[in-house]
């Protein structure tokens, strides 16, 4: 997991936002080009650019449908388990950050940050491993 944290770091170092940086990192894992995901997540960051929900968290959504989708367009069977998964997953990244708004996250309204950029990065990056990639 370790390697994917500095992957996240990494991407973010080299100008990519939140949302890319987390997506772009399991790329390889999900048979995804990265400039694919660069592109598709590009409006997730700075909360879906208008200060909602984090980029982080959005990237993480981005994660649970390219794991867990049966891409069945007609009869899709994996909807309830991509549903399930976002929703546990995004209640662990509250539990440890409080929200998942952007905007709270940085302290825009209260002057008091929540948690950096990094570490939400990195929290996410914790959660996707713990709940997509984790051997069971």
């Amino acid at each position: 997991m370790t390697d994917r944290i500095s992957r996240v770091e990494e991407n973010h170092k080299k100008g990519y936002n939140c949302a890319q940086a987390v997506a772009c990192a399991y790329c390889d894992l999900l048979g995804v080009e990265e400039k694919d995901a660069f592109r598709a997540v590009e409006c997730f960051g700075r909360g879906m650019g208008v200060m909602g929900t984090c980029g982080a968290v959005s990237a993480m959504a981005y994660l649970v449908g390219l794991k867990l989708s049966d891409v069945n367009l007609e009869h899709p069977k994996t909807k309830l388990d991509c549903y399930n998964t976002i929703q546990t997953m995004t209640d662990d990244f509250k539990k440890k950050n409080q929200t998942i708004i952007c905007r709270e996250l940085k302290g825009m309204d209260t002057g008091v940050m929540l948690r950096s950029c990094s570490g939400c990065m990195a929290d996410a990056a914790e959660i996707v491993e713990k709940y997509l990639f984790a051997e069971k």
